[in-house]
């Protein structure tokens, strides 16, 4: 029996759901992937603003292939790919051998030209992203706390989220949530409830691949929630102070990217046509030109749908990639004989809050608190472990009844460490790039305490503390 070698570069949804349909084929898998776990993505906004603890979306690569004999798992970063002597090239300088190679890399956030964006918003494609995130959201609000001045304070209690689709719109109505309802008496100098919140969309209307009335509800239930959507704006720049949006200004401390992405690195050396998000342009059978034995799918890989439109982004495309590729390779059909990959579309959805989401399936448009349990139970339904299925029933359940989010933890210490996410600097603090100057107020709190008078930002709080000032002279 001649056993063919497979390597499959990834183990997002694609790459992932192609090794699981390669269990007792007659070839040799090799899965190799930088992080030795599955993520799964569509709830890494929940990492993100402490709703899940990262286990909960997250399940050992090694696990989840722990019964396929016929599989061996790398934990290695893939660097390099020889088309033609058939070889991948990890970073450690190791070559491996493949017949058919699959490469699910995925995609990481874009800021169009502008990479010195990133170390001030962050985007969401990880684990360690939805980390960063979450610490710095928890950190607006205890630097707020401590800040010197109503106006220092503004800044940091002022998020900002860049991208109107399904992620952006899920992480600013989360946002909202933690702000109005989950730290609600939490704080003693500071009132939570009275943060801003912005949403930024550089098109007309947010959430644009779905049925312009949904682009409307989601909209009307954010500002409902206290988000503030500005569509038709362009980001201009973004520095250590805040964001330039067209001509104004946002001074801001918390701000998230969800705007744009592109395609692994690794797609440039395959040495094949691109499109413009760096996706490599596959043929029907996804694989690339001249080369019938190299696949690439999910994220990584332009595909069209019948209408020559390419397909979204999202999981249930990389899931039936990866299943029509694992059968391509158990049945050895040669590329003559291929059937052209077609998608079968179950619909959009996305969460805006608690009771409150958007779907579209086949048509069929629906919003509200059915669209919400639907989209609960769709994606409680595609984790792959029955553990998490389960924990994450029970978290949902429980942050529905309390509006509590149990997985506000700051890892590193503010500052004092040698680890610490600040340091000291003659009269403030900075991270270790030198950035995010501030300043901690250790006079009493109740000097400036606000009382009976609510948070306010812009006009109003300047207002607010220029009187603190005429009375205390």
């Amino acid at each position: 029996m001649s056993y063919s070698k497979v390597i499959i570069i990834g183990a997002g949804f694609g790459g992932i759901n192609c090794a699981i349909n390669l269990n007792k084929a007659d070839a040799d898998i090799y899965v190799m992937d930088r992080n030795n776990h599955h993520t799964f993505q569509p709830l890494l906004y929940q990492v993100a603003t402490a709703a899940l603890s990262p286990g909960n979306i997250a399940v050992p690569i090694r696990e989840v292939l722990k019964n396929h004999k016929n599989t061996t798992v790398y934990l290695t970063n893939v660097e390099d790919i020889d088309k033609e002597k058939r070889q991948v090239i990890a970073s450690s300088g190791e070559r491996f051998d493949y017949d058919y190679l699959v490469v699910a890399t995925g995609a990481r956030h874009s800021y169009f030209g502008n990479p010195e964006w990133e170390k001030y918003a962050p985007g969401l494609k990880s684990l360690p992203d939805a980390l960063r995130i979450r610490e710095r959201l928890l950190l607006s609000f205890e630097i707020a706390e401590r800040a010197d001045s109503i106006r220092a304070a503004e800044k940091f209690l002022r998020f900002v989220i860049v991208g109107g689709g399904p992620t952006g719109v899920e992480l600013a109505g989360a946002v909202a949530e933690i702000a109005h309802k989950t730290l609600f008496d939490n704080f003693r100098r500071i009132r939570p409830e009275n943060a801003q919140i912005y949403l930024i969309e550089s098109q007309p209307e947010i959430l644009k691949t779905f049925h312009p009335k949904l682009g409307k509800k989601a909209h009307e239930y954010l500002e409902e929630m206290g988000v503030k959507v500005i569509p038709g704006t362009r980001v201009t720049n973004i520095t250590e102070e805040g964001i330039f949006i067209d001509e104004n200004f946002f001074p801001s401390f918390s701000i998230i990217w969800a705007a744009g992405n592109h395609a692994s690195p690794l797609m440039e050396k395959l040495d094949t046509p691109l499109d413009r998000m760096k996706r490599a342009i596959v043929g029907p059978d996804l694989s690339i030109p001249d080369y019938p034995e190299v696949f690439v799918i999910g994220d990584s890989a332009h595909t069209e749908d019948e209408k020559g439109n390419p397909l979204p982004g999202i999981a249930s495309v990389a899931v039936q990639q990866g299943q029509y590729i694992a059968k391509i390779i158990k049945k050895k059909i040669p590329p003559e004989k291929r059937k052209p990959f077609l998608y079968f579309d179950k619909g959009s959805m996305a969460t805006i809050g608690r009771a409150k989401a958007v779907c579209s399936i086949h048509n069929f448009d629906f919003s509200g608190i059915f669209a919400w349990l639907s989209w609960s139970f769709i994606h409680v339904l595609y984790l792959i472990s029955f553990r998490n299925r389960i924990l994450v029933m029970l978290q949902w359940l429980f942050s529905y009844l309390t509006s509590s989010r149990n997985s506000r933890l700051i890892l590193r210490s503010l500052y004092g460490r040698k680890d610490s996410i600040f340091h000291k600097v003659g009269d403030h603090f900075e991270d270790e790039g030198g950035n995010y100057h501030f300043s901690f107020d250790h006079d009493d709190p109740t000097d400036w305490s606000m009382g009976d008078m609510k948070f306010k930002t812009g006009e109003d709080s300047l207002k607010a503390e220029k009187n603190k000032e005429t009375t205390e002279e």
